[in-house]
């Protein structure tokens, strides 16, 4: 009969075996029923334990840091899981929310163990299987060989060295900086009244488009608009305007 999955393999990451009085086994396994709540933690000596791990530590050639590591992790966890379950509770309910919080701390970290030792064992078997292929090293089949089409070449190779010099040497030319990219600058409307004041002070009626004779852009144009809506605001110039979209004039009232 095959034994029952555990969140570890026999060979655990922490490789050694103890023996208390209510279990006798591998350290990843008593982890395993504590986790699965077939154990209780109460009942577990983690003195015990330590000096299970430190007789191993002990009897290895040097000691492994990494594995050391873990251990104090679990043994931390597993200490502030059984102080929260010996620990007198205002509540009545067997656990609280501090005891499902460890004790779910703990099945995390277990199954985190669990995913590098499934994802090393992967790694180590697909390394395996690979160390046995080889390159295909033969020529291209006949049938395949024949689809592909002849090249005509009409270059010399001195002809060809002198395209791939030309292709490979480097500009030294001086580099042109060229400004058409830039956009237009911006046309403040402070300046175009000073313009308009200039252009119609002791002049009679001007249209709107005569005033836009010189404008250098669109941009000019629209803010001379909003200039002449300034000086009416203004009360400096007065509009006139026989009909709708008919020519716009200006008059200086200032």
């Amino acid at each position: 009969m095959r034994r029952q999955e555990t969140l570890f393999e026999t060979e655990g990451t922490l490789g050694f075996d103890v023996s208390l009085d209510i279990f006798s086994g591998p350290f990843d396994v008593l982890l395993s029923l504590i986790a699965k709540r077939r154990l209780d933690i109460t009942d577990v000596a983690l003195a015990e334990v330590t000096d299970e791990f430190l007789a191993h530590a002990r009897a290895r050639a040097e000691m492994d840091l990494s594995q050391a590591s873990e251990f104090l992790l679990i043994a931390s966890t597993l200490l502030a899981l059984k102080a929260a379950r010996l620990l007198p509770s205002e509540q009545d309910d067997d656990e609280d929310l501090e005891l499902l919080e460890a004790r779910d701390l703990l099945f995390a970290k277990l199954l985190q163990y669990k995913a590098y030792k499934d994802l090393a064992v992967l790694i180590t078997r697909t390394l395996a299987e690979n160390s046995l292929a080889v390159p295909r090293d033969v020529p291209l089949e006949q049938e395949f060989a024949a689809l592909m089409p002849e090249i005509d070449l009409r270059i010399t190779p001195e002809g060809l060295a002198v395209l791939a010099r030309r292709a490979l040497e480097r500009d030294t030319s001086t580099p042109e900086i060229r400004l058409d990219h830039l956009h237009a600058p911006l046309v403040s409307v402070d300046s175009q009244v000073e313009v308009l004041r200039v252009r119609l002070a002791g002049r009679g009626a001007v249209t709107f488009r005569e005033l836009c004779d010189d404008a250098p852009s669109a941009a000019a144009v629209v803010a001379r608009f909003l200039a002449v809506l300034e000086l009416l605001r203004q009360r400096s110039v007065d509009i006139r305007q026989d009909a709708a979209l008919s020519e716009l004039e200006v008059l200086w009232t200032a």
